[in-house]
């Protein structure tokens, strides 16, 4: 199963479309993860129509209408792999311990808010995704999406992968 994970794509505020590239990840993907903040509703819409599968949820930044057609925390279970895709986890700083306790039933936590990719174990072996933004750097040199694998009940090959930079919105 071919997994793609975004998140912060702040659409159209930081950038008018995703990145063709990520496009075309999403079109090779059987499921795509949106770990929230997407700002307007129209991303949420296109990915809906063409992801083969999506599982997202609401971040900070995403107002009335994108938090009544998504939840907070959104869960799915992929070949016996528990995921969950959350958008905030709070500060990098003891991270892995709050969200083993926050998450005890999770295998794998896809999460955003920072734009800074992650991707960590925690104590009791629970993977935590960050893929960054593919719009909105910040104080990454640059864009970024990620993409992965459950085959046989196992994550595998998760990949971090940078983007040229967005066309601005003018």
């Amino acid at each position: 199963m071919r997994l793609v994970l975004i998140s912060d794509t702040h659409l159209p505020v930081r950038a008018k479309r995703l990145p063709d590239e990520v496009w075309a990840a999403v079109e090779d993907a059987d499921v795509v993860f949106h770990a929230g903040d997407w700002v307007g509703a129209e991303l949420l819409d296109e990915l809906e129509a063409r992801a083969p599968r999506l599982v997202a949820c609401w971040g900070n930044n995403d107002g009335a209408e994108l938090r009544a057609r998504l939840p907070e925390v959104a869960r799915v279970r992929l070949d016996g792999v528990r995921v969950a895709v959350v958008h905030e986890t709070g500060q990098a700083t003891g991270r892995e311990r709050r969200m083993d306790e926050a998450f005890p039933e999770v295998d794998v936590l896809v999460f955003g808010h920072s734009h800074i990719p992650w991707d960590t174990v925690t104590p009791r072996g629970m993977r935590l995704l960050n893929p960054g933004s593919p719009t909105d750097r910040r104080r990454q040199p640059f864009g970024t999406y990620m993409t992965a694998v459950v085959e046989e009940g196992e994550l595998r090959d998760v990949a971090l992968h940078p983007l040229p930079p967005p066309t601005p919105v003018g």
